[in-house]
């Protein structure tokens, strides 16, 4: 079979794999990636999420002890949304500079970039250092492929650093927020509309409720990078006809930490500070990520970078969550970057699109952060 060898026909290609997540499906897509890289000579293997679903481990060996580098990101996408497409969502069709599709920049363009830099790698004759490149189902949803696989014993290894493929730009972001979703929960007593005085309003106490959470303070120190954390009341539903008195009520927060405000800690204080006529549940929680900006080998890329971008990159955190939030923790914190050719503006619209020649800087910038680690000599 005549396997993409360009950025753009590999992007395509990517896209053309509907992942829309829900269902996913992304198994085929896994299956594509792991017989090309097979072939680049690297040692695969698959890990079933679900029916359908899978995420793909790829390895390749160095000669000497010191740690891989690993390269990871996501084959799933956002559902489409209610507009229509101007375009074929799984076409990948190019207008000018532009290759058009669901996931162009979230993130089929940075898998294909990873992937091409890496068979390069492949291709050197002498390796000090190994690489590991981990694609997931399933993050689109809460990194659920990434959970699925840190739970696993011993299939991630221990990589020395981690370069997470998501829409930057290509600009070289050093962390990000983590999510806290929550599920706020309010009940009362139904009753007649006309006699509420018979009844208890739950939406009454979640009005309350959301009221002091638009006044909530965080009482932290903001990261330096990351800046403070953030609160936000997204969804709120309750009642079910007029002329009743509503005995429930549910509304969800979304809150972004960073580190030293741990989402255990916090679910606590914030169960304290709305009162017992709030009930709690955690829908998801992630860790923040952050990592030094004077880290030798963040300044290394920060140097790669330099020629891409037009100026030395200052640090900087992304607005988004990525698996990160599971691996890095699960490997021990090694320094993590979050680089890719994606639009970040364009992450979930409708008609997204990426810049193919920001495809083949990635490339590039892949392959000497790449080279740099596994043949520092």
């Amino acid at each position: 079979m005549k396997r993409p060898s360009d950025s753009l026909s590999l992007t395509q290609k990517l896209i053309s794999f509907n992942t829309v997540n829900p269902p996913g499906q992304e198994k085929r897509c896994a299956e594509y990636l792991g017989s090309f890289l097979k072939e680049g000579g690297f040692t695969i293997t698959f890990y079933d999420l679900d029916k359908g679903r899978s995420s793909l481990i790829a390895r390749l060996e160095g000669s000497g002890d010191n740690a891989p580098i690993c390269f990871t990101g996501h084959m799933d996408t956002v559902p489409l949304g209610a507009t229509e497409w101007r375009v074929d969502p799984f076409g990948g069709d190019v207008e000018g500079d532009k290759v058009y599709g669901r996931g162009s920049s979230d993130m089929k363009a940075g898998v294909a970039a990873m992937v091409l830099a890496s068979v390069r790698i492949g291709k050197m004759p002498k390796r000090e250092a190994g690489l590991t490149l981990v694609i997931t189902a399933g993050e689109e949803t809460g990194s659920k492929g990434a959970e699925h696989l840190a739970g696993l014993d011993s299939v991630l290894g221990k990589p020395g650093a981690i370069v997470v493929g998501e829409p930057t730009a290509n600009y070289p972001l050093v962390g990000h927020k983590g999510p806290l979703w929550l599920e706020a929960t309010t009940t009362g007593v139904t009753a007649h509309g006309s006699m509420p005085d018979q009844g208890v309003n739950a939406i009454y106490k979640a009005a309350r409720a959301v009221a002091k959470l638009e006044e909530y303070r965080f009482n932290t120190t903001p990261h330096p990078v990351l800046g403070s954390p953030t609160l936000n009341v997204g969804t709120i539903s309750g009642g079910s006809n007029i002329n009743s008195v509503p005995d429930k009520t549910v509304f969800e927060i979304d809150i972004r930490t960073i580190p030293g405000l741990a989402p255990d800690d916090f679910f606590k204080e914030l169960e304290s500070y709305l009162g017992e006529d709030v009930k709690l549940d955690s829908i998801l929680a992630l860790d923040s990520v952050a990592t030094d900006p004077q880290n030798e080998w963040v300044q290394e890329v920060f140097d790669i970078m330099k020629p891409f971008i037009n100026k030395r990159p200052e640090p900087r955190g992304a607005a988004y969550f990525t698996d990160a939030s599971v691996f890095t923790p699960a490997l021990g914190n090694p320094p993590t970057i979050i680089l890719g050719p994606g639009e970040p503006t364009m992450a979930h619209k409708t008609d997204e699109y990426c810049y193919i020649f920001k495809i083949e800087e990635a490339i590039e910038a892949y392959f000497e952060i790449a080279r740099r680690w596994c043949s520092p000599s």
